[in-house]
């Protein structure tokens, strides 16, 4: 089975959801037990490590193969904060197979092309990670 994470940085969060591809080319969300990763202190480099540690095991745990992030602007008035930046990075240099950007565009394109629906299960603040995942994954 091919599991997918979707993840929307926000402030210092990582919003996560993962989903599994079943034999008729439909993904169902997995239950996960932490839907948020929090970066508590970024100056801190315990914190830094515990983020890290976190995004590996959840990677680990749910056999995670390819990490879809949501892209953030690096400049004007929707620009992603330093946070942000610094939680991709670890994102990128974690034990994932595959780390891939995708555009707010791309991500919208998703949706209307395919008049999408976020699944009922997800709570609304992983919808955003929902769709990331699943226009990332049909690229």
């Amino acid at each position: 089975m091919t599991h997918i994470c979707g993840i929307e940085l926000k402030g210092h969060e990582a919003i996560v959801t993962v989903l599994e591809k079943q034999a008729d080319d439909c993904f169902i969300v997995k239950t996960i037990e932490k839907k948020k990763i929090t970066l508590n202190d970024s100056e801190r480099r315990e914190s830094v490590k515990d983020f890290k540690e976190e995004i590996n095991q959840l990677l680990a745990t749910n056999s995670v193969e390819k990490v879809y992030i949501k892209k953030r602007s690096k400049k004007g008035d929707f620009a992603g904060g330093a946070d942000t930046f610094k939680m991709e990075a670890m994102i990128q240099d974690s034990d994932a197979n595959d780390v891939i950007l995708v555009s707010p565009q791309a991500i919208a394109s998703y949706q209307k092309k395919n008049n999408a629906v976020a699944p009922s299960e997800l709570n609304k603040y992983q919808h955003n990670a929902f769709f990331t995942a699943m226009a990332g994954f049909n690229k």
